[in-house]
C-alpha cells in the first residue's frame, strides 16, 4: 500500500519550501559575486545574468513552486498553505550559516513557532476528498456557497479598484494586499482544479477535451496575474518587512477559506480538530510575524549610525575657560575654534 495523498502533499509543500528558501540564498550569492565584477543588480546592472549561481537560484524557486501547485492536488489546502512559512525558516537559517547573516534570539523564538505550529496543522490535517473528474470540480465550483464567495471576491476587487486604490493605494497596505490575497484565493482553487485534471489525464482518464478544463486554465492565469500586479505594487510602496508577514496572514487566510467553502475541506473533522488547526495556523501566523520583526530590527540596527550626529558637524566644549577646547573623535567631529580674544 502506497503512501497516503496527504503524505505526498505534505511531502511536496515541505520540498517546496525546501527549495524556495534555499533558493533566496543561491540568488544571494550569484547577486554578490556579480556586484564584485561589475555593476549591482541595484545599481542598475545585469552581470547576475552571467553568474551561475543566480541561475541555479531560480531554477531552483521553480522547482519550489512547481512542487507547490501539485501539493494542492494531493492535500487540502489547510495543509499546504500554512506549510509555505517553513521557507522563510530554511532561508533565515542558511543565512545564518552560509551569509553570515545573525538569527537573534526573535527569529529562533519565530523558527520555533513556525515549526510547532506546522506539526500541529499536520497532525490535525483533514484527508484530502479527491474529485474524479473536472466535472465533479465544475459542480463544486457552481454550488450557491462557493458561488457566493467569488460574486463577493470580485465585487470586492472592482470596489477596491475603481473607488479605493486611487485614493488610498499609496497611504493603506490594506488596499494592495487585500485585492492581492482574495485574487490569490482564487488562483489556488483554479490551480488545484488544474492539477487534479492534468493528475487524472495522466492517469488514463482525458481531461482536457472538456471545457471546463480550459476555463479553470483561463481563471487561473487571470487571477494569478492580477495577484502578482498588485503584489509587486505593494512591494514597490511599502517596506518588504511590512509587506511579507501581512501578505501571509491574508494570504493564507482567505486560501484556506475559499479551499475549504468550495472542496468541503473538513467537513467531516470533529470540533477539537478544527480548533487545534486554528491554534496551529495561529502559532504559524504568529511565528512569521516575528521572523519578518527580527528582520526588521537588524536592517534598523544596520542603518543606525554609531554616532547620533554623523555629518562632519563642528563641536567644542567650553566649561567656563575660554582656552579648554577638546576635539571628539576626529572622524565624527572637527572643532575649528579661533583664539580667543584676550579680555
Amino acid at each position: 500500500m502506497g503512501p497516503s495523498d496527504n503524505t505526498v502533499g505534505l511531502a511536496l509543500a515541505v520540498a517546496s519550501s525546501a527549495f524556495v528558501g534555499g533558493s533566496f540564498i543561491l540568488k544571494k550569492l550569484g547577486l554578490m559575486r556579480a556586484g564584485k565584477l561589475g555593476v549591482s543588480a541595484g545599481g542598475g546592472g545585469y552581470t547576475y545574468l552571467l553568474e551561475p549561481l543566480w541561475w541555479a537560484g531560480l531554477i531552483t524557486m521553480l522547482l519550489g513552486e512547481v512542487a507547490n501547485c501539485v501539493a494542492y492536488v494531493f492535500a487540502p489546502a489547510v495543509l499546504v498553505t500554512p506549510l509555505g512559512a517553513l521557507s522563510i525558516i530554511v532561508s533565515s537559517v542558511l543565512a545564518h550559516f552560509v551569509l553570515k547573516e545573525h538569527l537573534n534570539k526573535l527569529g529562533v523564538l519565530g523558527c520555533i513557532s513556525c515549526i510547532v505550529g506546522s506539526v500541529v496543522v499536520v497532525l490535525h490535517a483533514p484527508e484530502e476528498n479527491m474529485p474524479t473528474s473536472v466535472e465533479e470540480i465544475w459542480y463544486l465550483a457552481t454550488q450557491p456557497e462557493f458561488l457566493a464567495y467569488a460574486l463577493t471576491t470580485f465585487v470586492f476587487v472592482a470596489t477596491m479598484v475603481v473607488f479605493f486604490e486611487p485614493r488610498y493605494g499609496q497611504k493603506n497596505i490594506l488596499i494592495y494586499l487585500g485585492i492581492c490575497s482574495t485574487m490569490g484565493s482564487l488562483t489556488v482553487v483554479s490551480i488545484k482544479a488544474v492539477g487534479v485534471a492534468i493528475k487524472l489525464t495522466l492517469d488514463g482518464t482525458n481531461q482536457l477535451f472538456y471545457p471546463h478544463t480550459w476555463l479553470f486554465v483561463l481563471v487561473t492565469i487571470l487571477c494569478g496575474v492580477s495577484q502578482l500586479n498588485y503584489l509587486n505594487k505593494a512591494l514597490d510602496t511599502f517596506d518588504l518587512a511590512i509587506v511579507s508577514p501581512v501578505y501571509y496572514v491574508l494570504f493564507t487566510t482567505l486560501t484556506i477559506v475559499a479551499n475549504g467553502i468550495m472542496f468541503k475541506d473538513g467537513a467531516d473533522q470533529s470540533l477539537s480538530s478544527i480548533a487545534s488547526e486554528c491554534c496551529g495556523l495561529i502559532t504559524i501566523l504568529t511565528g512569521t510575524i516575528l521572523l519578518h520583526a527580527s528582520k526588521e530590527k537588524k536592517a534598523a540596527s544596520h542603518a543606525a549610525s554609531p554616532w547620533p550626529l554623523d555629518g562632519g558637524i563642528s563641536w567644542y566644549i567650553s566649561l567656563g575657560s575660554d582656552d579648554l577646547v577638546r576635539n571628539v573623535e576626529d572622524d565624527y567631529f572637527a572643532a575649528p575654534q579661533s583664539s580667543p580674544t584676550p579680555a
